[in-house]
């Protein structure tokens, strides 16, 4: 039975479940499959090497954060045949999240409101998993580690929490996400503002290059912005990316624009919106930045990606590599292959 008739199979079942309900049996599920050689179903895309930010990428269908949040499932996802896996957010302290129910499906619109609120188990038990990892130990592709701000910590002190998790997941990482775009976590997205983000970024940097002069070993790091921020916002962003020599931006997080899905059940619940109807609005991002970019920051394109063409689309915009994670959802791991076979012909 090929993978996407299973997934055909499978859908309605875990669409009759709420949301987070059917993603907490599905991960440990496709763990215990990879656990026992059973994800022979799965029929990886063939290689198509990409070069980004230094690192090679086995093929540029990556996995977008916020799938797998500690690291826990990362042997089952890498038998999905993803050319990198990036997990988290992770937050230096364990945190719960935000109150259930938290997760919304909008199928209508293909669309998923979340307001998850980085639960996770906090950055000793992530980098645990991490370290506990076939994938890591084997090395056997790229992970992309994405770090975020407890909910608790002031505004004004983000900055102590991303270096904290930067020091900590940093020997471990391929790359190195800075999430500063989550619209669940209050005011984070603030970090994103000329002043805030310039100061951030000056000190990632600085944290960086020590580290790397440390280990003899240079991660990149990339910073995932938001879709909801104008032309000047762009542009600051883009000045500040250049400024501080930024090696990859990821555009872009969900939107908490409701006008795809306006009258629709679910459509008022708070949170960030994702799937289909984030697509434009990210790709004009990806398209703005490139302009105020060109070659010297690549760009990871990701959101609304729901098959071969949306990649294509996200590439002609200029991004370098792309991410899903929605798409899954809606479409199931025949999605990965999809995308790759559509980017490589």
């Amino acid at each position: 039975m090929s993978d996407k008739l299973l997934y055909t199979l499978a859908r309605p079942l875990l669409f009759a479940l709420p949301p987070e309900t059917a993603h907490n049996l599905t991960l440990p599920a496709l763990r215990r499959a990879a656990e026992r050689g059973m994800t022979g179903m799965f029929r990886k895309p063939a290689p198509d090497p990409r070069t980004v930010m230094g690192i090679t990428f086995p093929n540029p269908v990556g996995l977008a954060a916020g799938l797998d949040k500690d690291g826990a499932y990362i042997d089952g996802l890498a038998a999905l045949g993803f050319g990198s896996i990036e997990i988290g957010t992770v937050t230096p302290r364990a945190q719960a999240g935000n109150p259930k129910p938290r997760m919304f499906r909008l199928p209508a619109a293909q669309g998923i409101i979340n307001r998850m609120g980085f639960n996770n188990g906090g950055v000793d038990a992530f980098v645990a998993n991490v370290q506990a990892s076939r994938f890591y130990q084997e090395k056997q592709g790229v992970l992309g580690l994405n770090i975020g701000k407890n909910a608790d910590t002031p505004i004004e002190r983000a900055a102590e929490d991303y270096l904290h998790c930067l020091r900590k997941v940093y020997p471990y990482a391929s790359y190195v996400t800075v999430n500063i775009s989550s619209p669940n976590t209050k005011n984070l997205r603030q970090l994103q503002g000329a002043s805030e983000l310039d100061d951030l970024l000056s000190q990632l940097k600085l944290e960086q290059t020590r580290l790397a002069d440390a280990s003899g070993r240079y991660v990149p790091l990339a910073l995932k912005i938001a879709p909801d921020i104008d032309a000047d916002q762009i542009q600051n962003i883009a000045g500040a990316l250049l400024r501080h020599k930024i090696d990859g931006v990821i555009a872009t997080n969900t939107t908490l624009s409701r006008n795809h899905v306006a009258g629709m059940r679910h459509g008022k619940e708070t949170g960030g919106l994702s799937g289909a109807p984030v697509f434009d609005l990210s790709n004009i991002v990806v398209r703005e930045m490139k302009k105020v970019l060109g070659d010297a920051v690549p760009i990871i394109g990701v959101g609304g990606i729901l098959s071969g063409l949306d990649a294509k689309e996200k590439m002609a915009a200029g991004a370098q590599l792309v991410q899903l994670y929605s798409g899954l959802i809606y479409r199931g791991p025949a999605l990965v292959r999809e995308c790759a076979d559509a980017l490589k012909n």
